[in-house]
């Protein structure tokens, strides 16, 4: 399979995160995120388990990147981010992957973690673009990434899905490898925010069983969702991230407060908090989002699990209640 070609003027010196490796990934090179110039993926699902307006009726249509700009110490997808695990694809491929997950019903095309692979990403969606695919492209990272690599890919994406993990240098640096995360997130947060304000159109998937057509939800086709886990043991860290968000976004911008922290120790030997979130923190939590006058998003339920964890090794990740799988890096398009 032929491999996207090589962008000169980004790989050949990359800075697309906030490490700046300076790697040259066109000749082969690969910087902190593991990978060269290639585009890999490793696996393309209708996705159910995303914020209501993201997964809509017909599922979010999650299409996973091999490597990241990160190194969480309890990545719960270690297997692409870290691993290397997954297939590389040039654009043709990569924009019949976009095209089957729209035809399979996809209110969205939800890249997962291609901050460092912008300019590849970019091109297949144009491509994609150019033979049909009419649904929003969301864009689901770290925030670990730099305005460069966000504006490089700007004109392809209409929704953005950012972290924001911590605004504690400290903690960005014991857990996620990065003293510089909270610098450089907030900046690209900013940007995300700056391109795309908030607007809806109608869900395009079928209505359930015993639904009117008044009943059909919105889903948000521009605008910037961004997410924060609550760690356990650092809710004055959520307090400030809370703060950050209601001071610089307001209303230009959704809140998803999300509980799923699990314990997964990596191979890293770092040390990681080894419990769940409790009751009296995350009860904590909803009300620091009334102490900011936080209304437009989301928050999760305190589900105390594991059950939900991906295994990518598997043609379907996820539990078939979250996931149906399209296409699987081992496999190919699923039938």
């Amino acid at each position: 399979m032929m491999s996207f070609h090589p962008h000169s003027s980004v790989y050949e010196h990359c800075e697309l995160c906030g490490r700046r490796c300076g790697v040259d990934r066109n000749a082969g090179g690969a910087g902190f995120c593991g990978e060269s110039a290639e585009l890999r993926i490793a696996t393309a699902s209708l996705h159910r388990g995303e914020e209501p307006p993201i997964t809509g009726l017909g599922g979010s249509g999650t299409v996973f990147v091999t490597g990241c700009t990160l190194g969480c110490s309890f990545c719960q997808n270690r297997q692409i981010s870290r691993e290397g695990m997954g297939a590389p694809v040039d654009a043709a491929s990569f924009a019949e992957i976009c095209l089957a997950l729209e035809k399979a019903g996809a209110e969205n095309v939800n890249i997962v973690t291609g901050s460092h692979a912008a300019a590849a990403i970019a091109d297949g969606l144009r491509d994609a673009r150019r033979r049909g695919l009419s649904i929003p492209a969301l864009w689901n990272s770290s925030a670990y990434e730099s305005t460069e690599a966000i504006d490089l890919a700007a004109d392809q994406i209409q929704v953005y899905l950012p972290d924001l993990k911590t605004l504690d240098p400290a903690i960005s640096k014991r857990y996620f490898k990065a003293a510089d995360y909270p610098q450089a997130a907030t900046a690209a947060i900013l940007r995300m925010a700056e391109l795309r304000p908030l607007r809806y159109a109608p869900a395009r998937g079928p209505l359930a069983a015993g639904m009117e057509e008044e009943d059909r939800p919105d889903v948000l086709v521009s605008g910037t969702v961004v997410r924060h886990l609550i760690l356990p043991g650092q809710l004055e860290d959520t307090r400030n991230v809370l703060r950050w968000f209601s001071d610089k976004l307001g209303d230009r911008a959704l809140l998803s407060l999300m509980t799923q922290y699990t314990p997964v120790k990596g191979s890293d030997g770092a040390e990681i908090p080894d419990r769940y979130i409790d009751q009296k923190e995350y009860d904590r939590a909803i009300e620091l989002l009334e102490e900011f006058g936080i209304e437009n998003g989301f928050y999760q339920e305190l589900v105390v699990s594991d059950d939900w964890l991906p295994d990518f090794s598997r043609t379907n990740p996820f539990s078939s209640e979250l996931s149906v799988p399209v296409w699987h890096w081992r496999t190919g398009f699923i039938h």
